[in-house]
């Protein structure tokens, strides 16, 4: 008898799921203009940098070395990270930090740029105890891979997007 309840609450489920138009995400679609994709770094050690290559060849966009093979140049401006106070105790010591993660990108293809300077920006706030400096260290690193594993999924989701003009 449970067996049977727990069967017809999943086909209620499912039925209400695919009623209301869910569906799960599934590949992009990125066009001809992004058939073969060069990445230009300023700096290949940066974490959105190996982020962003990982994610790249996850969404089945082919990544080039050479941008002589490339259809497409998806160049970082800038990529850049750092942490700021964002609340102090009452012996003026920090209790919490915010740390940022900033990139600017745009892509070119064939002398044409197909998306202008974008920035994209994400934060997080993580509570600081000087008792536990070495594990806050590493919980920063943690939060910084996370912000760049972000940026990196936005950066790839809004080139399934972009328009190319028409000559």
């Amino acid at each position: 008898m449970e067996t049977l309840i727990r069967f017809l609450l999943w086909g209620v489920l499912a039925t209400g799921l695919s009623g209301c138009g869910f569906q799960l995400q599934g590949r992009a679609d990125y066009g001809e203009e992004l058939e073969a994709v060069y990445l230009q770094v300023p700096d290949d050690a940066t974490p959105l940098a190996r982020e962003l290559s990982r994610s790249l060849e996850i969404s089945a966009l082919k990544v080039v070395d050479d941008a002589a093979a490339a259809t497409a140049v998806l160049q970082i401006v800038s990529d850049d990270t750092g942490r700021s106070v964002e609340s102090v105790d009452a012996q003026n010591r920090p209790r919490e930090y915010l740390v940022f993660y900033r990139a600017t990108y745009r892509v070119l293809s064939g002398g044409k740029v197909l998306l202008d300077n974008q920035r994209v920006i994400r934060t997080r706030i993580y509570t600081y105890d000087e008792l536990e400096v070495l594990a806050k260290a590493h919980e920063e690193d943690m939060l910084r891979q996370a912000l760049a594993r972000e940026i990196a999924g936005v950066i790839t989701r809004r080139l399934a997007n972009i328009e190319v003009p028409t000559t």
